[in-house]
């Protein structure tokens, strides 16, 4: 049984080759979007190790609560409720690195 290709309409569910071409078009976009976004998680991890090493090696403790606050409200005043999530994970994945 062979299957034929799916064409740009049944791939982007949209209704017309217009459409399907600006979904598409846009789709890349968002690829290339989420892949800066990933790289600038990835450097933003990269400094808190640096923060969190200082903080350590000069006897503080790994995680400053109070400056989590602050990261915390910046996000929700900027994104809403969906940007505390947002920072909560940021915060998780820039923690104990090392």
């Amino acid at each position: 049984m062979t299957t034929t290709p799916a064409t740009p309409t049944e791939v982007t569910g949209a209704r017309t080759p217009e459409a399907a071409g600006l979904i598409t078009g846009a789709r890349e976009r968002i690829d290339a979007l989420d892949d800066r976004i990933i790289g600038l998680i990835q450097e933003r991890m990269a400094v808190s190790a640096v923060i969190q090493e200082a903080r350590i090696s000069s006897g503080g403790r790994r995680v400053n609560l109070s400056r989590e606050m602050e990261v915390l409200g910046h996000y929700r005043d900027a994104l809403g409720k969906p940007g505390t999530a947002l920072a909560m994970t940021l915060l998780e994945l820039c923690r104990g690195r090392i």
